[in-house]
């Protein structure tokens, strides 16, 4: 039996239609998942819950290590400080309408 065209898609038809629903999911960059982020969670826990940061600072002052790091999506703009790899303070903003 001979299968439609539509359901021949190769694996790297799978890929892109993959791609393609996780972009119309939606952002991470939103309430829900800033409320997840905790005092106290690794940097590697909150890129868990919001993705690769879109922009990121880091400074080393005598053993002490610190970084700032924003996720910025449509009008919704999220950073977070980290000291030593663990947040120790985090803020949202979205423009009021």
């Amino acid at each position: 039996m001979k299968m439609p065209r539509i359901l021949r898609v190769g694996g790297a038809g799978l890929m892109v239609l993959a791609l393609l629903l996780a972009a119309c999911a939606g952002s991470q960059i939103n309430q829900d998942n800033f409320d997840k982020v905790r005092v106290g969670m690794t940097q590697a826990e909150v890129k868990g819950i919001l993705g690769e940061a879109t922009e990121a600072s880091s400074l080393d002052v005598a053993g002490f290590s610190g970084t700032t790091s924003t996720w910025r999506h449509g009008e919704v703009t999220i950073t977070i400080q980290f000291v030593n790899g663990k947040v120790v303070a985090k803020q949202f903003a979205k423009p009021q309408k």
